[in-house]
C-alpha cells in the first residue's frame, strides 16, 4: 500500500463518493502499491473490499476484451485491416452508407452512430438478442457525419464484439485467448453462472433506475415524453417499455442494462475481474511485456487516430493528450486509459511503463445522482506519479 494514496481514498469513501476502492499502481512489469478499501458490499449486508475483490469493468471491457481480442485479429489476418469497411465484415446486412464505416473509425468512435440506444426496451422479447440488437444498430440512422467527431457509443463496440463471434463466440474467444494463456481465474462474463463467491464480487445499483430515468428523459416511454425534439437523437422506439429494468440488487450480475439483456456478454461491457488480473491484461498492450500480441501491434494504441477532431483517440482507447482527460496533470501525454461507468478505470502510460487501475463500485448504496468521480482519478494518478518518482 502507500499511505498516500490510501488516506486520499479513504477520504473519498467516507465523502460518500463510493463504498469501496481497489488500486494497483505498477512499473516497469511489477506491482509497486495496491490496496483495497471500504466495503464491497453495503447493502444487503457489509463485506469489506479486498485486493481480489472481482468488480463489474463496465466498459473497461471495450478495451481489456473487445480491443485487445481485435487487434490480435487484425495482426493475424492478412485480408482485414484499419480500413477495411463493415460491408466486407457484415455482408447484405446494412445499408451502402453504412456499408462505408470502417474498422478504424468503430475503434475511434467516429462512426457516426448515436452513443446510445436501450435496446432492452424494444427488444425485450426477441430470442436472439445479439443479432438482433446487430439488425436494430444497422436499421437506426447516423447521427453524424463519419470521421467529423469523436462520439463515444457503446454501439461501435457491441458491433465490434459481434463480429468477433457474437455472444457465445466472444465469451468463449476470451476465454481461450486471454483468460486461459494468462493464467487468469478470476476474470470473466457472468461470474455467478460461472462458479464464482458471491460474497466476492462487489455489489453495484440497487435496480437499474439511472438506466430507466435515462430512458424517461429522452422519450423512449410515452409514459414519460419529457425531452424536446432537439434533444433527442432519435425518435421513441415503437413498443418500449419500463418492465425492462430491474428492481432487485444487482450483485454479481452485469450492472449495463444491454449487456445484461445480451446474456451478460457483449463487446462494450460485461467483463468482470480484479485489480490484480486487470494488471495482467494490460501488460498486453506495453511492447516489452506482452505475451499476447506482437510488440508493434502494442502502436495502435499510442497512435492518434482522431488528430484535429474535439478528442484523441487511439485504436479503443482515449489518449493523456485530450484537454481535460482523468490521466491527471502530470502523465506523459502519449498515455491511453479507459473508464467503465460502475466506477473503474485504467490508465497506461508506455513511456515509463507504468499502470494504473482504479476500481470502485460507485452506483452501490448511493441515490441518483451518482458522483462523478473524474476528479479523484485525476488525483489517484497524480499521486500515484508522485509517488512513484519519489522511489526512482
Amino acid at each position: 500500500m502507500n499511505k498516500i494514496i490510501s488516506q486520499f481514498l479513504q477520504e473519498r469513501i467516507d465523502a460518500g463518493d463510493f463504498p469501496s476502492a481497489v488500486y494497483l499502481v505498477a512499473e516497469k512489469g511489477e506491482i509497486v502499491f495496491q490496496d483495497a478499501l471500504g466495503y464491497a458490499v453495503v447493502e444487503p449486508e457489509r463485506i469489506p473490499a479486498k485486493l481480489d475483490t472481482i468488480y463489474d469493468l463496465a466498459s473497461l471491457t471495450k478495451v481489456l476484451v473487445t480491443g485487445l481480442l481485435y487487434a490480435k485479429f487484425l495482426q493475424d489476418d492478412d485480408f482485414y485491416s484499419l480500413d477495411t469497411i463493415l460491408g466486407k465484415r457484415f455482408r447484405n446486412q446494412l445499408s451502402k452508407e453504412k456499408g462505408r464505416i470502417t474498422i478504424r473509425e468503430l475503434v475511434a468512435h467516429t462512426s457516426g452512430f448515436r452513443d446510445w440506444y436501450p435496446f432492452y426496451s424494444v427488444l425485450f422479447d426477441s430470442r436472439h438478442k445479439t443479432e438482433a440488437a446487430v439488425a436494430t444498430i444497422f436499421d437506426l440512422p447516423t447521427v453524424y457525419e463519419k470521421g467529423s467527431k469523436v462520439v463515444y457509443s457503446d454501439l461501435n463496440f457491441i458491433l465490434l464484439g459481434s463480429d468477433l463471434g457474437g455472444l457465445d463466440g466472444l465469451a468463449k474467444r476470451a476465454e481461450d485467448s486471454i483468460i486461459s494463456p494468462l493464467g487468469l481465474s478470476r476474470t470473466g462474463f457472468n461470474p455467478i453462472n460461472h462458479g464464482f463467491d458471491k460474497d466476492g464480487i462487489a455489489a453495484s445499483e440497487k435496480g437499474n433506475e439511472y438506466e430507466k430515468q435515462t430512458c424517461i428523459e429522452l422519450g423512449y416511454f410515452s409514459s414519460g415524453v419529457n425531452a424536446s425534439a432537439e434533444e433527442r437523437t432519435n425518435e421513441p422506439p415503437k413498443g418500449g417499455t419500463p418492465n425492462a429494468f430491474r428492481d432487485h440488487q444487482i450483485w454479481g450480475e452485469v450492472h449495463d442494462g444491454n449487456a445484461y439483456f445480451m446474456g451478460g456478454v457483449s463487446g462494450h461491457a460485461g467483463l468482470f475481474s480484479t485489480a490484480e488480473e486487470v494488471f495482467k491484461i494490460a501488460l498486453q498492450f506495453l511492447p516489452n511485456y506482452t505475451t499476447l500480441l506482437k510488440p508493434e501491434t502494442c502502436e495502435l494504441f499510442t497512435t492518434n487516430f482522431t488528430k484535429g477532431l474535439n478528442e484523441d483517440r487511439s485504436f479503443a482507447f482515449q489518449l493523456a493528450s485530450t484537454k481535460d482527460s482523468t490521466a491527471g496533470e502530470i502523465m506523459s501525454p502519449q498515455s491511453f486509459g479507459h473508464l467503465g461507468f460502475t466506477g473503474t478505470s485504467l490508465w497506461i502510460d508506455p513511456v515509463n511503463e507504468r499502470i494504473f487501475i482504479l476500481l470502485t463500485n460507485r452506483t452501490h448504496a448511493h441515490p441518483l445522482p451518482f458522483v462523478n468521480i473524474n476528479f479523484v482519478r485525476r488525483r489517484f494518478h497524480d499521486l500515484a506519479i508522485t509517488e512513484l518518482d519519489k522511489k526512482s
